[in-house]
């Protein structure tokens, strides 16, 4: 803190972090947090994430916050500052080992009293992910933090002389920055937390971790719950205790029945219990969570089984059987968290009764004031005190379901199609990296109406020997799965896809570059 305010550091002035994952980073965002400062962590430049996208990210990102200081480690690379936007009243500290070199060396420097700061102050800003996502940042308050804080470790039951945090999550997203420092921050719960690049690298250090360490809660992305099965060997799988995990919480909308499964099923011999693995719908507007399903249930999530025809027809639950003909597993995100509300709408803004899927609007004593800096777009996204999520679900006895966002949902000669099905089809041909496949929805003006368009990573660069017959068999897959046929394909080498800085496939970057690469044809 003495550090910060030899640096500059004032009541509500905005301090970007951009520094690797660890505690010296959390430790100077705690130091802020508590001289009444503002501080955003943005995320690490690494070879994961497409140069050009994170320049222009943080180029608009910095622009917007207008920061008093900008703290970085050592490492952080020169020709990456010439993309933060400095004003001529901002410092550059790069922070060393510890918390910083010049950190400990700092004189003694009178800091602000705890007390001084208002509840109704802004305790940070968080950013959403993907593209124009990183120019909205999300401004909460410290009292809205508290409540969400509060609200999660009692839907969790989080004990604090059992349980221990389990992370890799960037704490540039919500996920990790909420869930995973600020929960047990506040709960005072021991936090074990490796670094995400690290998790990427070899997922399986995860099991590692939890055995190691006795975990007992963690959250983590769908695609996860995939990736860590499916690379993790099977000589090496006995080794390790999974006895001690209570709650590893799927927070990604949707969440695929399936690929719980897979990790339930691999590692049901590890001690997995039954009900471990469970879900929530969390976005960094709301601080974190707006559900979470009952983690004292020994079923985990509630699931059911919906026809397909009526679904993507009608936008209607019409429920069946698990083996009816056609049937379609949806997974429930929980139920809502205390002094939450939730409205389904329609495309006109008429509310829906119960089975009926449209835009999930969402009421809390933990929303955000609004968008950083943006009254334009907070003004699109709170109405009348309702925050328009964009993403499409369906309430039902209880339970909130979420099926995946509005502007991404296609529709083929009237029947309403969700990527995210699609994608999780042509995920299943062996040649296609699981998580690295796109599908979109694109006008073709000869058809009058919108026909599927996929982009797809192969395995390896030899697989595209075989493009000809992966397409014609990912084209037969969609067919018996969904009963629709595929416009173009484009199948790409491996690291092809942008992805977002949380690590998803980014839809739009990845069009533009489709464009780039494919001018002459029509992506309108």
């Amino acid at each position: 803190m003495q550090a910060l305010c030899a640096a500059g550091a004032v009541m509500a002035e905005r301090i970007v972090i951009i520094m690797p994952q660890g505690i010296p980073a959390m430790t100077v965002f705690a130091g802020a947090m508590m001289l009444g400062a503002v501080p955003a962590f943005l995320a690490y430049p690494n070879d994961k994430v497409e140069a050009a996208k994170y320049r222009s990210g943080l180029a608009g990102v910095t622009a917007n916050l207008k920061a008093r200081l900008v703290v970085i480690d050592e490492g952080f690379p020169e020709e990456m500052l010439e993309y933060v936007s400095l004003s001529g009243e901002t410092k550059v500290i790069r922070a060393g080992s510890g918390v910083s070199e010049s950190f400990h060396d700092s004189p003694a420097t009178p800091g602000i009293a705890v007390s001084d700061i208002s509840a109704e102050s802004i305790a940070f800003i968080q950013h959403s992910a993907g593209t124009t996502g990183l120019q909205k940042g999300v401004a909460l308050t410290h009292a809205a933090v508290l409540r969400q804080l509060e609200h999660l470790a009692d839907a969790l039951r989080i004990d604090g002389a059992h349980d221990r945090i389990y992370s890799w999550l960037p704490l540039y997203h919500d996920m990790g920055l909420i869930a995973c420092f600020m929960l047990p921050m506040v709960c005072h719960l021991p936090l074990i937390m490796q670094s995400p690049l690290d998790w990427v690298m070899v997922p399986e250090t995860m099991l590692e971790v939890i055995t190691e360490h006795r975990c007992t809660v963690g959250w983590m992305p769908n695609f996860a719950f995939q990736f860590v099965p499916r690379r993790t060997r099977v000589e090496r799988r006995a080794r390790y205790d999974l006895s001690l995990l209570r709650a590893l919480i799927n927070c990604s909308e949707p969440v695929r029945m399936g690929s719980m499964r897979e990790f339930e099923s691999t590692f049901a011999a590890n001690g997995l219990r039954p009900g471990a693995l469970q879900s929530s719908y969390a976005m960094a507007e709301n601080v974190f969570a707006v559900s979470q399903s009952n983690v004292a249930s020994a079923r985990g999530p509630m699931r059911i089984y919906a026809d397909g025809k009526e679904f993507r027809g009608s936008h209607r639950i019409v429920r069946v059987r698990d083996d009816a003909p056609g049937a379609i597993c949806f997974t429930s995100s929980g139920q809502l968290l205390p002094n939450h509300e939730v409205r389904v709408v329609s495309d006109s803004d008429e509310e829906l009764s119960a089975g009926s899927v449209g835009e999930i609007l969402i009421k809390s004593d933990c929303l955000f004031n609004g968008y950083y800096n943006r009254p334009d777009l907070t003004a699109q996204a709170i109405v009348d005190g309702w925050y328009r999520t964009g993403d499409l679900g369906f309430l039902l006895d209880g339970e909130l379901y979420v099926i995946g966002r509005k502007k991404d949902l296609i529709i083929v000669g009237g029947e309403n199609l969700y990527p995210q099905d699609l994608e999780e089809i042509a995920s299943e041909h062996p040649a296609i990296h699981e998580g690295r496949v796109i599908a979109m929805g694109l006008y073709n003006a000869d058809l009058g109406t919108e026909e599927i368009v996929m982009v797809a990573e192969v395995e390896t660069e030899e697989d595209l020997v075989n493009a000809a017959e992966i397409e014609h068999e990912i084209r037969e897959l969609v067919m018996t799965g969904m009963g629709v046929a595929v416009g173009t394909i484009f199948l790409k080498p491996p690291k092809w896809v942008v992805k977002s800085t949380a690590g998803k496939p980014a839809r739009s970057s990845t069009l533009e570059k489709l464009r780039g690469e494919h001018p002459n044809i029509n992506f309108e």
